[in-house]
């Protein structure tokens, strides 16, 4: 099934079940007014949300309307966590390369990852907003997991059984900040902002064949002012699988249901398929020309991230998102 949050009802939206194809949605009455609610209560909740998406694609549903993209919010508009990971070895190796730095052993047997901001996401079609273009305003295509309430200590086969919903972020960076933060030695602060989330996010089988090893494989495609930008294969150079990603975070604390856990930029070794983010792309242009041509992104731009079936059909619908100035003070 797939589920979304209108924006309505308060600060944590309003539940739909919406249909395959993304045109029509019924609001989740009597089930669970929020998805933060429905996940805390998952193993009731999930089932009644099924039977209710079945009613919806047999027409014996009621309250049915049909979906405006803009009328929705992030699906989930903020969640206790989001823990975003580092899984593309390609993309942080060549990265480290550009600035002559080796990639860690240990890179390859413990998962990089940080505390990211949860508060507040931004819906599929809003705005992205900034206060300088100074700040070297960067997109990240991601693959994002959702959890139920995860046990401190998981393994990695048990994490798997309590991924409950796959989605997309735009995890916005400010590339011009975060060298300064990274320097004291103390994370992303003020160089990372709100993200933005899919229109909807799905359940594993919802994605059939493409949901395989606790990935998702499938071209993760974005576009820049209507223009192809990169369309790197999400199942493949992912280092670590989200089962290990959700077992990493879990390892000295549970998870509260509806914990988001991202991917880290999508990028693969092939770099003909494009990159996921400006920072990846002006790296590949240093490490063969010896300096990056690619701009960062202007007030104006618009950016839209999303996963295409193998029939060609959008799966949790686009992000689609313009830059634009923000005044502050």
């Amino acid at each position: 099934m797939k589920l979304g949050s209108l924006k309505e009802g308060g600060r944590d939206g309003t539940l739909v079940v919406v249909s395959r194809d993304l045109a029509r949605a019924v609001r989740a009455t009597g089930i669970a007014p929020t998805l933060q609610r429905a996940l805390e209560d998952w193993e009731n909740a999930a089932p009644r949300l099924n039977a209710l998406s079945d009613a919806l694609h047999d027409g014996s549903a009621d309250g049915v309307f049909d979906l405006d993209m803009h009328a929705l919010a992030a699906p989930l508009p903020r969640a206790y966590e989001f823990v975003d990971g580092s899984a593309y070895l390609p993309h942080v190796a060549r990265v480290r390369r550009a600035r002559g730095a080796e990639v860690p052993e240990s890179f390859y047997t413990d998962p990089l990852m940080y505390q990211a901001v949860s508060a507040g996401f931004y819906g599929p079609r809003d705005p992205v907003k900034v206060a300088s273009e100074d700040y070297g305003i960067d997109l990240e295509a991601e693959i994002v997991i959702v959890t139920d309430d995860v046990p401190m200590g998981a393994t990695p086969a048990q994490a798997a059984a309590h991924v409950q919903l796959v989605g997309l972020v735009n995890d916005v960076s400010l590339r011009n900040l975060i060298p300064a933060e990274l320097a004291k030695g103390f994370g992303f602060l003020q160089s990372k902002p709100r993200s933005a989330l899919s229109p909807v996010f799905v359940t594993p089988d919802e994605l059939g064949e493409a949901w395989q090893g606790n990935k998702l494989h499938l071209p993760l495609l974005t576009h820049v002012n209507g223009k192809w930008f990169g369309a790197p294969e999400a199942g493949v150079d992912m280092q670590f699988d989200f089962a290990q990603l959700v077992a990493h975070a879990a390892k000295t604390r549970p998870l509260s249901a509806g914990t988001i856990v991202g991917s880290g930029t999508v990028a693969n070794e092939d770099t003909s398929l494009g990159a996921s983010c400006f920072a990846e792309q002006r790296t590949v242009e240093t490490l063969r020309d010896g300096k990056p041509s690619t701009p960062f992104m202007g007030f104006g731009d618009v950016v839209r991230i999303e996963v295409l079936d193998r029939d060609g059909n959008s799966i949790f619908g686009a992000i689609e998102q313009r830059i634009e100035p923000q005044s502050v003070g």
